[in-house]
């Protein structure tokens, strides 16, 4: 090198380690000629590099432009440095320090390029379910602490062969410090087991499981993020074992396809929904049924969608090239359990369930469930956010102090902030039981370690009976931020956004502790990421039952009509009446009398209810949100009606929408005879019209034209296009969930920025 040296320094934060992020930046430096050296760190990834200042200028532009794909650059740092002569570029040990703040990559499908080595006979890993590289496999659910190197993930066991370990050692390899590593020498092994644990013997663990899905056994099988309960999706007798089995009513069964040829011939895919399908990240993606079906009726019954992924883990292409039409691939728990994820718990746990397991060797480190994504309204709606997505951050509008932010009680995740970053974990679940509440509390351990966080104040809901805020409560020397339900729900749809406020809130969601005391949840809200007004909300009903009322819609039904009409309700010609008995309603009806066991409540979710129990569609459900979801299966898309909406504009916030007219619009439609489905579609309409003409109204009080959109009933495609379409065409500026779930998973997120905006304005 004749012309001028100069040299450089790099820092570079983002998912830059475990993905090949080292050796590109190895071949990018001798691509121009540069000398220096890269080493992982506990920041991310730090480099020296000397040459030419064009040839470095030319080195720095590429990097964003040329990285690998698993790869995400937050930020790079350059600064001057001695020239200290090297002579040529080299990768180096990786260097601990007191900050640990890189990002880890999450566990993504295995790639094209593996793929083709595990088919291909002559390959030494031909038909090795555990093949991956630096641009594919697990990350999150192995590591155990950063930098992220073998000996701190679940890998640590095995040590590879001379073979791996060249391929490990070469910076020109495709798997170069690719921490699982391993051919079928040195790597995990798969081992077919009975139902009570003991080892089967087989040439082909994974063939034998094949032949006993197709004869209609229960298998359970070790994947990425934990165990899957799996059976063939056709075999009708199988799935409705499965179902007895795992105490599994009527919820929706998840589907495996081998490709996308054989997800089309069940269900309709839109080339938007293709994408999601075949993403790194491979979710569940919600599509149309198509009809007739060779799928079982009792694998998604009364509903038009399957869930439907792709799979992700080379055992799952190797088990699926036997043929299948589809597997059912359920998450291996009973009922409000967190699945199972270690060998010995998945014995115990799932013997009544599994009449045998497929398992291996590798640990699963933390338990990672499926994601579940609608493209809807134009974009992708994360349903619920775990493999493929986290650990990835959500980037925030500005700086924020350490925060960690409990969750709810329903879907429950954690957030952890850092910066502008806001790490949401991995779909924790319902915390109603002690096991799941021991994975609640595994999550925050585990990812203030991995992310070296340590948080100055903790988040929680206004509820003190959730197991998330008993949890906040007790942790000891921080100060305890109480977030309103909805409140924290428009945040996080404001923070995903990068957006502080003030906006129009519409927060729809079952249920949520208001600050008056009662059961909020048809909220319109005032807010920016500090505080709130209630603007208006549903007219409040009692509740009869409190609890029993979510699982029996016919108490919410019976609570509207004797708002709404005041009579002998028994005597209506309803669908209802003809499930119930007289003296059931009259005790319905004495308890909001008295007031008993009758909280009231604003709940949009249980209008939806209401109402599907009043057309007869639901009386009880079998799992949350099953009544409104149905409801708007049956909808007829061609019906324009609506019914009569009104609010009372006069006096102090917040207004009071009437329930009143919707009520009585669907008592006289059903009295006359019309379908379930138009009636279904009517009130789908009403709320669309009701709640634009609301928006509208408030605006030119206050002349606020950005609206926010949160909560579980978002999750309905029918209402969030129409409403969406609305809005727009009302010239609002419009804030919607993509990256979070609009349900309480994404809850967390908001409780953190609001805790941070309290924190920092006190």
């Amino acid at each position: 090198m004749t012309e001028a040296l100069t040299s450089k320094r790099l820092e570079i934060n983002g998912i830059v380690q475990g993905v090949g992020f080292r050796p590109f930046i190895y071949q990018l430096a001798n691509h121009h000629g540069l000398n220096g050296e890269v080493a992982n760190t506990a920041t991310g990834v730090s480099l020296m590099i000397e040459g030419p200042e064009d040839r470095i200028r030319q080195f720095i532009d590429d990097l964003p432009n040329r990285k690998p794909p698993l790869a995400h650059i937050v930020d790079v740092s350059v600064s001057p440095a001695p020239v200290t002569g090297f002579s040529a570029f080299s990768i180096v040990k990786s260097r601990a320090g007191v900050s640990r703040s890189t990002l880890i990559s999450p566990d993504v499908r295995v790639c094209d390029d593996c793929l083709a080595e595990m088919r291909d006979a002559t390959d030494r890993r031909f038909g090795y379910p555990f093949i991956n590289c630096t641009n594919c496999g697990p990350r999150y659910t192995i590591i155990d602490d950063v930098p992220y190197d073998r000996p701190k993930t679940s890998m640590r066991h095995f040590t590879m062969c001379p073979q791996c370990q060249a391929e490990y050692d070469d910076p020109d390899n495709r798997r170069f410090h690719a921490q699982p590593n391993a051919c079928p020498v040195c790597g995990p092994r798969v081992t077919l087991c009975d139902a009570h644990g003991k080892m089967i013997a087989a040439d082909d663990p994974i063939a034998d499981t094949a032949v006993r899905l197709r004869q209609g056994q229960i298998v359970a099988i070790k994947g990425l993020g934990g165990f899957h309960l799996a059976v063939d999706a056709t075999h009708a007798d199988a799935v409705a074992r499965l179902r007895r089995r795992k105490h599994r009513e009527e919820k929706p069964f998840a589907l495996m396809c081998s490709s996308l040829a054989r997800v089309r011939a069940i269900a309709r895919v839109e080339e938007a929904e293709a994408r999601l399908l075949v993403s790194i990240q491979r979710p569940i993606v919600l599509l149309a049924k198509r009809e007739p079906s060779p799928i079982a009726d009792s694998v998604s019954p009364r509903n038009r969608y399957f869930g439907i992924m792709l799979p992700y883990a080379p055992l799952h292409h190797l088990l699926l090239d036997a043929g299948f039409t589809a597997l059912v691939m359920t998450s291996a728990n009973l009922s409000d359990e967190p699945i199972a994820i270690d060998n010995t718990e998945a014995f115990s746990r799932l013997g009544g369930i599994a009449d045998a397991f497929l398992v291996h060797d590798r640990d699963i480190l933390l338990r990672t469930d499926d994601s579940i994504v609608r493209y809807s309204a134009g974009h992708m709606r994360p349903i619920r956010r775990s493999r493929g997505y986290v650990p990835v951050p959500v980037f925030l509008r500005e700086d924020m102090p350490p925060v960690l932010a409990c969750g709810a009680e329903l879907k429950n995740t954690i957030c952890l902030t850092r910066g502008r970053q806001a790490f949401v974990s991995q779909h924790i679940g319902d915390l109603e039981n002690r096991a799941t509440d021991d994975f609640f509390r595994l999550t925050v351990e585990h990812l203030k370690r991995i992310l070296d966080i340590d948080p100055r104040v903790v988040a929680c809901d206004l509820h003190p009976d959730y197991l998330s805020t008993r949890y906040a409560r007790e942790l000891s020397g921080l100060p305890c931020v109480g977030v309103q339900h909805h409140h924290a729900h428009i945040a996080a749809c404001m923070a995903e956004n990068q957006a502080d406020g003030p906006v129009i809130g519409l927060a729809f969601d079952g249920t949520g502790l208001g600050t008056d005391g009662t059961v909020w949840g048809g909220e319109v809200l005032v807010a920016d990421c500090r505080s709130f007004t209630r603007a208006a909300c549903l007219a409040p009903v009692p509740m009869p039952g409190s609890a029993a009322a979510i699982r029996e819609p016919w108490r919410m039904a019976v609570a509207h009509l004797n708002a709404a009409l005041g009579e002998d309700l028994a005597g209506l010609p309803l669908p209802l009446f003809r499930s119930l008995e007289k003296k059931q309603v009259a005790v319905i009806m004495a308890m909001m009398e008295k007031q008993i066991n009758s909280p009231l409540t604003s709940s949009l979710g249980r209008l939806f209810d209401a109402v599907a129990a009043m057309i007869g569609l639901r009386g009880r459900v079998a799992f949350e949100g099953q009544a409104a979801m149905e409801l708007e299966m049956i909808l007829d898309a061609t019906e324009s009606g609506r019914y009569p909406f009104a609010w009372d504009d006069h006096g102090e916030p917040p207004l009071h929408i009437a329930v009143t007219p919707i009520i009585r619009g669907v008592v006289r439609d059903l009295t006359a005879g019309l379908s379930a489905a138009t009636i279904s579609a009517r009130f789908h309409n009403t709320l669309i019209g009701l709640f634009d003409a609301l928006c509208r109204h408030l605006r030119s009080g206050t002349g606020i034209d950005r609206v926010a959109l949160s909560g579980g009933v978002f999750q309905n495609h029918r209402l969030l296009t129409g409403l969406t379409a609305a809005l727009e065409k009302s010239g609002f500026d419009l804030l919607t969930h993509r990256l979070v779930p609009a349900n309480d998973g994404g809850l967390s997120l908001g409780q953190a920025v609001v805790a941070a905006a309290n924190v920092t304005d006190s």
